[in-house]
């Protein structure tokens, strides 16, 4: 597996994380969690370095699984988690709560799930309407001091959000959602990435697995599976964006690749420091995902694909 920097004073991680939030949370029915223990580790032999996770999946039950499964790895591999959202029901609060002392309870919590010394990555999972930026960029770079965070990090944050916790503490990566069906963060997010020197952790880069090729609109979901209540994955969304699916595919077989193999490609493509994170709980998933790594796209590749996606509108908020 080759490895990428995530930003100037980010770690360096395998070039395709793990997303592990499916493994128990919002995809439908849990698997069966030594299964997915399993699959964790199978993706380090494979050789992942980066794993993400967070106290809200669950919630803390994620962390839980992450932290057995990763155990024996401990110094091989970087664990990003997450802080930022009211799960101890506090009176007044929102759904977010950034509060310097709540990001230090997080902490510990999340030190203690993960079975960990140091959280590698701790990133404000949202931006808290509530809390000013710097003082959560604070809080962080106070633990870090105290050697309980290594780096900072933010999700789905502006442009302007990142350029004021960076200016308190360097932020080493932000994670929002981007596929090659979803690109809001080129205009000010990556630019303020690439002249900051952070790294970029793309979500969701197989559009919640429609960018598989995989559902089409017959696609039913269950009860704990998020995408039905999503706008794009109405049955009418589904069958509009079809078009997406079969740019992907009609590249992906020139390169003897398959669609989902194509869209985590593309990422990478545009810049060196982007490390998309594809979550699966299937180990033939896994493997079609991984080697993506090995799979390149040349200018004129991108510039097809560019031209051919600039002529079509996707349907549906995400």
């Amino acid at each position: 597996m080759k490895t990428r920097n995530l930003g100037t004073n980010g770690p360096e991680v395998s070039a395709i994380g793990l997303g592990c939030m499916g493994m128990n949370h919002h995809r439908g029915p849990a698997p069966d969690r030594q299964a997915m223990i399993g699959l964790a580790r199978a993706a380090v032999e494979r050789g992942v370095t980066f794993f993400d996770t967070a106290e809200v999946y669950g919630p803390f039950t994620n962390e839980e699984l992450v932290g057995e499964a990763l155990e024996p790895f401990k110094g091989q591999v970087t664990i990003a988690t997450k802080f930022g959202f009211n799960l101890g029901g506090v009176s007044g609060r929102g759904p977010m709560d950034s509060r310097p002392d709540r990001i230090r309870a997080v902490a510990e919590a999340s030190l203690q799930r993960l079975r960990i010394e140091t959280i590698d990555l701790f990133y404000q999972h949202r931006v808290d309407p509530d809390v000013p930026i710097e003082e959560v960029a604070g809080a962080v770079r106070e633990l870090i001091a105290e050697g309980k965070v290594k780096h900072f990090g933010l999700s789905e944050a502006d442009a302007g959000v990142i350029r004021r916790a960076h200016a308190v503490q360097p932020v080493a990566a932000v994670q929002s959602e981007y596929s090659i069906w979803l690109r809001d963060v080129e205009t000010d997010v990556l630019p303020a990435c690439e002249e900051l020197g952070i790294g970029f952790v793309p979500y969701s880069p197989l559009g919640r697995g429609y960018l598989t090729g995989q559902i089409d609109d017959q696609a039913t979901f269950t009860e704990n599976d998020n995408r039905g209540a999503l706008p794009r994955f109405t049955p009418a969304a589904l069958k509009a964006n079809r078009p997406v699916v079969d740019l992907l595919a009609e590249v992906g077989r020139a390169k003897g690749a398959t669609p989902a193999q194509l869209a985590v490609a593309w990422l990478l493509a545009q810049k060196p420091w982007i490390v998309p994170i594809p979550g699966t709980t299937k180990l033939h998933r896994l493997d079609e995902n991984l080697g993506a790594a090995m799979i390149e796209l040349t200018p004129d590749d991108l510039r097809h694909i560019d031209e051919v996606a600039s002529k079509f509108t996707v349907l549906g908020g995400r």
